[in-house]
């Protein structure tokens, strides 16, 4: 029989998931609404044609800086204050600066609002995933995850709908809107109970550079970096590029990236159930990454050598793409487990910002590839060094289904 507390606790936890998926949903809209108006929004404030993809990949690349920068912030923030002050720090920076957003005249001005609101998004999904793990029992926190994810990843199918029918400026107000509703919402949340554990406790909490001074500790967080890089080159480069990839390919038609987005993005929704449903079956995250990771190289192959390829064919490669990569819950709750409750918010809060923040240098090699060997062989190269190299790294990281996540870090 269900106890009134134990049914009270049963309440909270649930509402504690809505909330948390509520919150991915509307950082995923902010996230990927510039990769989705990058060509229209750009036009209308008088860029170019040709400068379209030099300047977009500007902005994208200050937006993933500020990504950067708010990961170490808000992952400091959630470990010696508490996780649910940066989901309200986080929120109303990103609103505010996606509303913003909507009344931009030139580049540098969207560069700069974009990095504003890189920062602000960097907490969202961080704060959200290491409550949910920290609240939930060690047994079932993967269903937990996956339901925050596959909720969330829908944000990007609204960002496409709204744009697509009223407009880019449109679109940005609404992701701010979002988030102001999603701030009333938190009001009801409740802090982690392992954070206030060790918030009674003399241990030293949010330390950033702990992580590099334990050469152990800091290769198992390069590692649990390094696991994600492939998917968001997926999302960041074959996706967002896809009117030049389009061209390269004699595309029939003009691949369009915000359907590439959003169908890739209903992908990624369907990949983090079924990856989320096969590691609580296999009860092993590695195993289920390992196989998502050889199916993304797959995906990607048939959408690089798909000479001719219509739009209709396009939005279908871009859905498989997306379900192949769709580990992304799987990925960050592996990274969550890793580490003691001290580090736990830092580390969960930076490591997939640093993987989206890995499109700098990802476009950077790119680029450098592109010049020499041309957009389609430079997409088969980067694709399967990613992949290498993640499959490497995950091989190094141990297993955590099932961990007791209740411990705190050494201070060496």
């Amino acid at each position: 029989m269900t106890t009134p507390t134990s049914a009270s606790a049963n309440r909270n936890m649930i509402f504690l998931v809505l909330v948390a998926s509520l919150g991915y949903f509307v950082d995923i809209y902010d996230l990927l609404i510039f990769s989705i108006v990058r060509v229209k929004s750009l036009t209308d404030i008088g860029v170019a044609p040709a400068d379209l993809k030099a300047q977009g990949t500007f902005i994208i690349n200050v937006q993933m800086f500020g990504l950067l920068l708010g990961g170490i912030l808000w992952g400091i923030v959630g470990d010696k204050l508490g996780r649910i002050k940066v989901l309200f720090g986080s929120i109303l920076l990103y609103s505010i600066a996606n509303f913003v957003n909507g009344f931009v005249t030139d580049v540098n001005m969207y560069a700069t609002i974009r990095f504003f609101a890189g920062v602000g998004l960097a907490g969202e999904l961080g704060a959200g995933i290491t409550l949910v793990s920290e609240t939930m029992s060690k047994e079932k926190r993967g269903y937990g995850t996956m339901i925050v994810a596959v909720v969330g990843l829908f944000g990007a199918v609204l960002a496409n709908i709204i744009a697509k029918h009223f407009g880019w400026q449109k679109a940005y107000f609404v992701g701010g809107g979002l988030g102001i509703v999603l701030l009333l919402l938190r009001v009801g949340t409740f802090e982690s109970g392992m954070f206030k554990n060790a918030e009674k406790s003399d241990v030293k909490r949010g330390d950033f550079f702990s992580l590099f001074t334990n050469g152990k500790r800091f290769l198992k967080y390069l590692y649990c970096i390094l696991i994600g890089a492939p998917l968001w080159y997926v999302v960041g480069v074959l996706v967002t590029l896809s009117p030049e990839f389009g061209k390269a390919l004699g595309a029939k038609d003009v691949l369009n990236a915000g359907d590439g987005v959003l169908y890739t993005y209903i992908g990624i929704s369907v990949g983090d159930l079924f990856a989320g449903i096969l590691a609580q079956i296999t009860k092993s995250r590695r195993l289920t990454m390992m196989i998502f990771l050889l199916l993304s190289v797959v995906t990607a192959v048939i959408y690089l050598s798909s000479q001719g390829v219509t739009a209709g064919q396009f939005t279908w490669i871009c859905f498989f793409m997306g379900c192949s990569v769709g580990y992304w819950a799987t990925f960050v709750t592996i990274a969550s487990e890793q580490f003691g409750t001290n580090l736990r918010a830092t580390v969960t809060t930076t490591v997939p910002n640093f993987v989206r923040g890995s499109l700098i240098p990802i476009n950077g090699i790119f680029a450098f590839f592109s010049a020499k060997y041309g957009m389609i062989n430079s997409g088969y190269i980067v694709m399967i060094l990613l992949t290498i190299i993640a499959l490497f790294s995950l091989s190094q990281l141990k297993e955590t289904f099932g961990k007791d996540l209740n411990y705190v870090e050494g201070a060496s």
